[in-house]
């Protein structure tokens, strides 16, 4: 901790802190603190000044109204999948114990606080013949994935990001005020939440539409990685010849020699395609059988499943990692892009990179929603995400790696991409920050950021500077 930040936490600051939250506040050293900051990436550790564990809404106002009077900058953590900065000095607000739901069958909406992940709400939205706009991984949180926009591997292509979808949000500014945001009543503040990224407040709840949905038909297949070139071109080929009921992935796997795999996936080199279907079995059956004919399947999980089953599309890793990642969107996905990507990534190229994936875009993600949003990423037709798992000792080198293979792809990069794919490296980049958002966008972004957080209290983040 700075001598500064040191001098606004007096111990008896940090008594009236205690006093006017239910929650715990807790500082370096003290029991509690390492598993209050702890991440799911292992090389982007917490290292806040104090921590507020926020129980309530109140807390959270409490914590914020603090930092105003005390100058000290605010992180924010919910399930910390999307750390950025280690937030040194700073005030940090954790709101997993902030649990509460509610769905509304009849209006076909789903409320959850700020601490609800997607695997909490899945289950609750199934019992009312629901579906939310969930994404590929169910252990991330609600409110960090939607504020990014929020891209689903199964509802996406039909109905749009999760942030085209959003009626409500509670959320503390700067200021230390609570305010009830709709698109009716704040359409500027409406705006720029729904794609900035945590730049605007802390986010306390969020009330969205859910969809009539409680099945699809899909999951993953698994070809050995000699027969990357054949499974891609057939899958390039195939991916204009499908509706908006199709979501698809392919993702170029290294695979750890874990127990938990199964024996032909363990300490394997794949290509898993993924599958996400809305119509029937035997639609779904009939369209990807280009895909199961391009090559010798080592395992296939494509069936019938709930909708609850939405992770057995990509099956995300769930438990904490040290990994560097990179990302960007393509313009388009040529033959010569195939190409490049199998001498980047494929059986003779040496790449180390566990997984790079390539997700199809298009159809409703490409439309404008009823109440605009800032999500940057419309009309881009497909993004690339890449991770290298490592020790910070080896951070060098992985990250030469992603270098190599995402410059590789450079001729093909959208200046624009998905907010919630930048790595910490990207999002710690102001220049960066500005090309995923475009200048008009990003321009607008700032001059709001100005509005509502002129002191740029909310910096610990994919960060939007004042203008």
């Amino acid at each position: 901790m700075s001598d500064a930040a040191a001098l606004r936490l007096s111990p008896q600051r940090v008594a009236a802190l205690r006093d006017a939250v239910t929650g715990p506040v807790l500082e370096p050293g003290q029991d509690g603190y390492e598993a209050e900051c702890a991440t799911f990436n292992l090389v982007c550790p917490l290292r806040p000044a104090v921590v507020v564990g926020a129980s309530s809404e109140q807390d959270v106002v409490a914590a914020v109204r603090f930092a105003a009077r005390h100058g000290l900058p605010v992180a924010v953590k919910s399930a910390a999948h999307q750390v950025v900065s280690a937030a040194e000095g700073a005030l940090l607000i954790t709101t997993g114990r902030m649990k509460r739901m509610s769905v509304d069958a009849q209006n076909g909406t789903v409320r959850v606080e700020a601490g609800v992940r997607w695997s909490e709400v899945l289950p609750r939205a199934a019992e009312a013949g629901l579906a939310p706009v969930a994404g590929s991984a169910p252990e991330v949180g609600v409110v960090g994935y939607t504020l990014g926009g929020g891209q689903s591997p199964l509802l996406g292509r039909k109905y749009g990001y999760a942030s085209d979808h959003v009626r409500r949000l509670n959320v503390v500014t700067a200021d230390g005020e609570l305010r009830r945001v709709t698109p009716q009543s704040d359409p500027d503040l409406y705006w720029a939440l729904l794609g900035g990224k945590g730049n605007f407040g802390v986010v306390t709840e969020i009330e969205f539409d859910a969809f009539p949905v409680s099945r699809f038909y899909g999951g993953g297949i698994y070809f050995a990685g000699e027969h990357l070139e054949q499974v891609l071109d057939a899958w390039r080929v195939w991916l204009p010849t499908v509706g908006e009921d199709m979501t698809s992935s392919l993702a170029i796997q290294r695979l750890p020699d874990l127990p938990g795999l199964p024996d032909p996936l363990r300490g394997a080199f794949v290509v898993h395609l993924r599958i996400g279907y809305l119509g029937t079995a035997a639609d779904g059956e009939r369209l990807i059988d280009p895909l199961r004919d391009a090559a010798p399947a080592l395992l296939d999980l494509v069936g019938e499943k709930p909708f609850a089953g939405i992770g057995e599309i990509h099956l995300d890793p769930v438990d904490p990692m040290p990994y560097y990642d990179r990302s960007l969107s393509l313009e388009e996905f040529s033959g010569k892009t195939a190409q490049t990507l199998v001498e980047l990534t494929g059986p003779d190229s040496g790449c180390s990179l566990v997984s790079v994936e390539i997700r199809a875009l298009g159809g409703a993600f490409d439309r404008e929603p009823e109440f605009p949003n800032s999500v940057p990423s419309r009309g881009l037709p497909y993004v690339v995400f890449g991770f290298a798992v490592g020790a910070p000792h080896q951070a060098d080198e992985l990250r030469a790696e992603l270098t190599r293979v995402f410059d590789g792809l450079a001729p093909w990069a959208a200046e624009r991409s998905l907010v919630n794919f930048l790595s910490p490296d990207e999002a710690t980049d102001s220049a960066g920050v500005r090309e995923v958002y475009g200048t008009q966008r990003y321009e607008r972004l700032a001059v709001l950021k100005t509005t509502y957080d002129p002191a740029n209290v909310f910096r610990f983040n994919y960060n939007i500077t004042p203008a």
